[in-house]
């Protein structure tokens, strides 16, 4: 996983689609999803950790976006 649309291809696999229409809010509803997945072990440490390490870069750059704005 590299991208947020890599990382909502994978959450396809599992029947996971999330679309709010808020990026952050979106971004956040994939963090839980991950986060159950992993909890649930489906899904492996490393996948784990790189979504999340994705997820949060990207809500970060979201937050300092609206900030600039």
């Amino acid at each position: 996983m590299r991208t947020i649309y890599d990382i909502q291809q994978y959450l396809k696999r599992f029947g996971s689609v999330i679309y709010i229409g808020d990026g952050i809010a979106d971004l956040e509803m994939m963090e839980t999803e991950i986060k159950e997945l992993y909890q649930s072990q489906l899904i492996e440490p490393k996948e784990y950790e790189m979504a999340l390490l994705i997820l949060r870069q990207e809500i970060q750059a979201l937050r300092d976006h609206k900030k600039d704005r």
